[in-house]
């Protein structure tokens, strides 16, 4: 049987060392020299309500291979079928809108979950539907039905400095809601290789297995990031975790609510970190900021003036130190957007641009992954917001063998309507036997039946 060790507190007051047999803490005073005590708890009165745990169940198919050894005796036979392993796993959530009932988490939290039942704090247990989710930031809407909800408050994560007070809320190892507290460790950390945006907040408060998709707040209880990983040995906390900004997070959100995805926006640059070699090589006056290698032909940067060789420095009036900040912040804003790009031209000079970002190209689904009756359509949602469009199809691929064409429209599956990617997905991710397609093909309207 393992021990548990007690901490025992003595207080010390007027010179005079207080024991007894009650809690140290019993003796310490409500306020000192008329003066309260300081406390988080008024806060997190009014903030943890906002903060869900997310149960998800679920299958992963696992692929099984001949081991190497038998393939000398048997040669290198054709893969078996895939096989369906069942999982479960525990998480964190954050209500941002308690009159449509939306909640934020990790996409990794609820990826491949075939039931996510969200655990209200005050014991309600309700299950959620997943609206749509983002791979690339890992970030994933949820929404439930449920009177009384408390939402959070979001903060300007940009006006955020090192030093500022943390307290992430979530629930690690499934023991229940649980609050730490830290500081703002570093802005704008990336090159983790944790996502493909990465603009992390890093914090020293406590996070650990279960708190993914939970809240990082301020003093004020207002929401300024959601913790979505940590370094450390084994899994455990190490003072090192971070947290995407609630800026970038919210951006994401309403392109998730509005169109079932993000329809990322691309500036068209690549380019590097400026450093001091590179600064010292191009004669910069600065040793921050991403540097402009090049300009893609007909891209949003070459249309508004920018050009190769410029530092950026500022994105909507906010300071960029790296290249990976830089795609980060342009990467969680919407296609479409004017955005406000400020550089530093070789001669020093500083120039601001207005640039309107392009769609980018991955937003196109790779419709494989939907359903393998699909592969070879090129797959995005209607402008018209009445469902997915077969943008182009691959010759003799499946979907062309079903009947899909170019210019089609879908917008049903046996019957029930669906209205984007997300939705065609939700209903598609397992199989159900024989499936009619409701198709829109100019001014008429088929089935095509995929199985």
């Amino acid at each position: 049987m393992k021990k548990l060790s007690i901490l025992v507190s003595a207080a010390l007051f007027s010179g005079t060392l207080a024991l007894s047999s009650a809690p140290a803490y019993a003796n310490l005073p409500l306020a000192v020299g008329g003066q309260t005590m300081p406390s988080l708890a008024p806060m997190l009165e009014q903030a943890t309500p906002a903060v869900v745990s997310i149960s998800v169940k679920g299958t992963h198919e696992i692929e099984q291979r001949v081991p190497d050894a038998f393939k000398f005796f048997f040669g290198n036979p054709r893969r078996s079928q895939p096989q369906e392993r069942p999982f479960r796993a525990l998480g964190s959530g954050v209500i941002i809108d308690s009159d449509k009932g939306y909640v934020v988490t990790n996409n990794h939290v609820v990826d491949e979950a075939d039931e996510i039942v969200v655990t209200l704090k005050d014991g309600r247990q309700i299950e959620a539907k997943k609206l749509g989710s983002d791979k690339a930031s890992d970030i994933a809407i949820l929404q439930i039905e449920a009177e009384d909800l408390t939402e959070i408050k979001l903060a300007d994560s940009d006006n955020l400095r090192i030093g500022d007070f943390t307290v992430a809320i979530g629930n690690p190892f499934g023991l229940g809601q649980t609050v730490t507290s830290g500081i703002v460790s570093a802005l704008g950390r990336s090159g983790l290789n944790i996502e493909n945006y990465e603009d992390f907040i890093q914090t020293d408060a406590a996070i650990n297995s279960g708190n993914s998709g939970g809240a990082l707040v301020n003093l004020r209880g207002e929401l300024i990031g959601i913790n979505t990983a940590i370094i450390g040995p084994n899994g455990g906390n190490v003072g090192i975790g971070f947290a995407i900004p609630s800026n970038m997070m919210n951006n994401l959100a309403k392109q998730i609510i509005e169109f079932g995805e993000v329809r990322r926006g691309i500036l068209g640059v690549t380019g590097r970190s400026v450093n001091g070699d590179i600064a010292k090589a191009m004669e910069l006056e600065t040793n921050q900021g991403g540097f402009v290698e090049q300009v893609v032909a007909g891209s949003a940067a070459e249309e508004a003036g920018i050009r190769a060789g410029d530092v950026i420095t500022k994105v909507n009036g906010k300071t960029v130190k790296t290249f990976q900040e830089l795609k980060g912040k342009i990467g969680s804003i919407g296609a479409g957007k004017d955005v406000e790009i400020t550089v530093i031209r070789g001669d020093g000079d500083e120039k601001d641009f207005t640039v309107t970002l392009k769609k980018s190209d991955t937003a196109n689904v790779e419709a494989a992954s939907i359903h393998r009756m699909l592969e070879g359509a090129e797959l995005e949602n209607n402008s018209e917001g009445n469902g997915v469009l077969v943008k182009d199809l691959a010759d003799n691929s499946p979907a062309q063998i079903i009947g899909l064409k170019s210019g089609d429209i879908i917008n049903g599956i046996n019957r029930k309507r669906i209205k984007n990617i997300a939705e065609l997905r939700n209903y598609l991710k397992k199989p159900k036997g024989v499936m009619a397609l409701n198709v829109i093909r100019g001014n008429s309207q088929l089935y095509l039946m995929i199985r």
